[in-house]
């Protein structure tokens, strides 16, 4: 299939614009069919995220876009983001049971939500962004078992920061990400969550959930090598998820009544540490711009 026509990248366009400054950022410093390809890979998802989000009837507008997606694959598109899909999925090898994995991941998001453990919740970022990964990586040119589980635990991640950002306006759509387990570990109850009760033990389950983010991140970021292009903007996007958890360490986790953003200033910055671990293709204390402080708390305040 050829490149569809101009006419499809403004929708496109808007809707990466409108849902991630992070992603935008991103893909700006990628050129050519591989910015084309991952913005309509990401346009695509944000779509079907909105299905499920925005929808009165969400089983089923899932439903429908997983079916526009597999239309998309078999080179029947209709809608610009449909085009644009099956153009991308054709050029690259963009993993097929990697929407189907996504799609699932947001039919456990309609309804009241709870977690029980922490090990359902790394099912749950794998299948709504640790997919993602698998999605955007051939298009950077990784291959392979390693490079995928790179790219899997990246998502994850990134994942993972979005529910600590978000834990306040996630309980407002009664959507309690936090595992049961470790509610019940460190004595949290969802009257602490609604009442803004930011104690001691609310503290230790976020630095807990923040070491688990930490961990991911240096796989996924190790993996930076895999990629044959576009190292530095996956690195980018990276780092600037993981500035969120300094922000949020920052505020001392004030995240029940208002949401954590890296400022304009800082994401500048963060720039240059992405350019470094793109370099080196792997991430330390120093190219990640985060200070040893933050780094020893985590460690110490996890457990």
């Amino acid at each position: 299939m050829s490149r569809p026509s101009n006419t499809v990248w403004p929708e496109v366009t808007a809707v990466i614009r409108q849902h991630s400054t992070t992603f935008w950022l991103g893909t700006c410093l990628m050129s050519g069919e591989r910015r084309r390809a991952t913005r309509a890979v990401y346009a695509a998802c944000r779509i079907g995220d909105d299905a499920a989000d925005l929808s009165a009837r969400p089983q089923e507008a899932v439903a429908a876009w997983q079916t526009r997606v597999e239309q998309a694959y078999l080179g029947r598109p209709v809608a610009p983001w449909e085009r644009a899909l099956a153009w991308a999925v054709r050029r690259y090898p963009v993993p097929r049971p990697a929407f189907h994995a996504l799609a699932d991941g947001f039919r456990s998001d309609l309804g009241p939500v709870r977690v029980p453990t922490l090990a359902e919740l790394d099912t749950y970022c794998y299948r709504v962004a640790g997919a993602v990964g698998l999605m955007v990586a051939p298009i950077c040119g990784a291959a392979g078992p390693e490079a995928e589980h790179a790219a899997d635990q990246l998502g994850r991640a990134m994942q993972l920061t979005n529910c600590l950002r978000d834990v306040g306006e996630d309980l407002a759509r009664d959507r309690v990400y936090l595992p049961a387990e470790l509610l019940t570990a460190y004595g949290v109850t969802l009257d602490h969550l609604r009442n803004d009760v930011r104690d001691t033990g609310y503290l230790r389950l976020m630095e807990h959930l923040a070491h688990e983010a930490e961990r991911r991140y240096e796989i996924g970021l190790a993996g930076l090598g895999h990629l044959t292009a576009h190292r530095t903007a996956v690195a980018y996007a990276a780092v600037q998820y993981r500035g969120i958890l300094d922000e949020l360490r920052a505020s001392r986790w004030d995240n029940l009544r208002r949401r954590a953003s890296v400022p304009g200033a800082r994401r500048a910055r963060l720039l240059g540490s992405a350019r470094t671990l793109a370099r080196a293709g792997r991430p330390d204390a120093s190219a990640t711009g985060r200070s040893p402080t933050l780094l020893g708390s985590r460690a110490g305040a996890a457990r």
